[in-house]
């Protein structure tokens, strides 16, 4: 029996599309509930559609924004050394709601954070960079503590950090940074 000539040319469910469209995305990286209904709507889903589709995938639990504020904590925090105050405007934009958003920040600690934040100075610092000039050492602090606050890091904690970084690193009879190699 042939192929019915008018099947070819039926539009596609549009729940299967959108199943596909929610499958296709989460292989390539998890995603916030938000994210994949902006995906739906840029593909002209309709609205109702879009919702039961990602209703029906959180039910399964292959949507869960909880557990994707967690893993996107950790990974940006750890990858990117981000402060939580930048972490917290990423999971916004990301729909993950204020709550969820606390409850996955709180794997970071002020300790680790403050850590992170030593860690980038440290990484910036140049051995040997002379800062006994005049204004050398300002400039210097203004540069790394810019730094550390599109990162995130408050600014009152980013000059104290990095003032602290420059002191631990500076020899105690001249002003170039000590080589933090022998």
């Amino acid at each position: 029996m042939p192929e019915d000539p008018h099947a070819a040319d039926a539009e596609p469910d549009p729940f299967t599309v959108a199943q596909t469209i929610v499958y296709r995305q989460l292989t390539v990286a998890p995603k916030s509930r938000l994210q994949l209904a902006r995906k739906l709507a840029e593909r002209n889903i309709p609205e109702h559609v879009a919702e039961a589709v990602l209703d029906k995938f959180q039910d399964v639990r292959l949507i869960n924004d909880a557990e994707f504020a967690d893993m996107w904590v950790r990974s940006r925090a750890q990858s990117r050394k981000l402060a939580k105050g930048a972490l917290r405007r990423e999971l916004a934009e990301k729909g993950i709601d204020q709550e969820t958003a606390a409850s996955a920040l709180e794997q970071l600690t002020d300790a680790d954070e403050e850590a992170a934040a030593r860690a980038l100075v440290e990484r910036k610092l140049r051995p040997g960079t002379d800062l006994s000039g005049p204004g050398d050492r300002d400039k210097a602090v203004r540069r790394l503590a810019s730094m550390l606050a599109r990162k995130g890091y408050q600014p009152s904690q980013a000059f104290r950090i990095v003032n602290e970084v420059l002191d631990s690193q500076q020899g105690p009879d001249s002003g170039r940074l000590q080589s933090r190699y022998p």
